[in-house]
């Protein structure tokens, strides 16, 4: 079902002035030409530097998600300094990158599923998981970006005990992983195996200062679901990102033309809008970052998000 198609002028996305510093709303990537008319100028010609610029006009964060997919058999990839400085100077001042730690991090092995050459290395162990010499690299790379630099989420795969015995042995080695990170960095956590979702968890959070990851999508439990049972707030900023399911099934849905809502979820947008109000009123800064695969169009979630969230601060 089809809700909303391109409109005749490019969306107001604006937030109220009064949310302004407790609240960002923004995409994950943003490099999209099928949002012309929604963000972009219709009738504009964008090369891939032309985007960023127009996109910082009418939204003051987005989500770094290509930083992320950095290890590679025999090598991991890091940002290009003149990538990061030029992202920077593409914003406005008060702009802010929410930028996902590389998987060369987070992830306990290589992908199960490699293959040609790279086939010797699916399922061997991963040394550089928890690395704190390459998390103090990473950030270096990310200095042009100064007081651009939002919250550094460290996104895990599901974890079953064939790569991480237990939550508690995740604990042990993330724990002492965050002892020597550097400080000054707001690190958030995104979790994806849902038997982790304890008091336990929140509290370890809470010990380290980290931010919870709100993920809507993959194998978690409704995010509303979990703002009622746990009410997280281990640190004083939370993100909550609209990702959506089934990648293929929307990509064959929308022939990967993000213009228009194909699978509307308006009690996802309703809980995001709970949380937010409920951070907004405690003084918890709060990234909300949609994507595509959400619902078929970012921009356009993002303007139910906030018709929602007017709705929910009436109340």
């Amino acid at each position: 079902m089809t809700l909303k198609s391109v409109p005749s002028k490019t969306l107001d996305l604006s937030i109220p002035p009064e949310w302004a510093e407790w609240l960002r709303i923004g995409t994950c990537s943003w490099k999209y030409d099928s949002w012309k008319g929604l963000i972009y100028e219709p009738g504009k010609d964008y090369g891939p530097w032309d985007y960023l610029p127009d996109y910082g006009r009418r939204l003051r964060t987005v989500e770094v998600d290509q930083w992320f997919w950095s290890l590679f058999p025999g090598s991991i990839r890091l940002p290009e300094p003149g990538d990061v400085k030029r992202y920077a100077e593409s914003v406005p001042d008060d702009f802010v990158f929410s930028i996902k730690a590389p998987n060369a991090l987070t992830l306990t092995h290589f992908y199960a599923k490699l293959g040609g050459a790279e086939k010797p290395f699916a399922g061997r162990p991963n040394r550089a998981f928890l690395d704190v010499g390459l998390l103090e690299r990473f950030l270096e790379r990310l200095e042009p970006l100064g007081h651009k630099r939002g919250p550094v989420m460290f996104q895990f795969e599901y974890l079953n005990k064939q790569k991480m015995a237990s939550k508690e042995a995740f604990f042990e080695a993330f724990g002492a992983f965050m002892e020597k990170a550097p400080k000054g960095v707001a690190y958030a956590v995104e979790i994806r195996n849902p038997n982790y979702l304890s008091k336990p968890f929140f509290d370890f959070l809470a010990r380290h200062k980290l931010g919870f990851v709100y993920l809507d999508g993959y194998y978690m439990p409704p995010i509303g679901t979990i703002f009622e049972t746990y009410k997280p707030a281990p640190a004083r900023f939370l993100v909550i990102r609209l990702h959506g399911g089934d990648r293929g099934e929307i990509e064959k849905e929308t022939g990967e033309v993000w213009n228009k809502i194909v699978a509307p979820k308006p009690e996802a947008i309703q809980s995001a809008a709970r949380i937010t109000v409920e951070n907004i009123r405690n003084k918890i800064k709060t990234i909300v970052n949609v994507n595509n695969h959400f619902e078929g169009s970012a921009p356009l979630t993002i303007e139910r998000f906030l018709e929602a969230l007017q709705k929910e601060s009436a109340t």
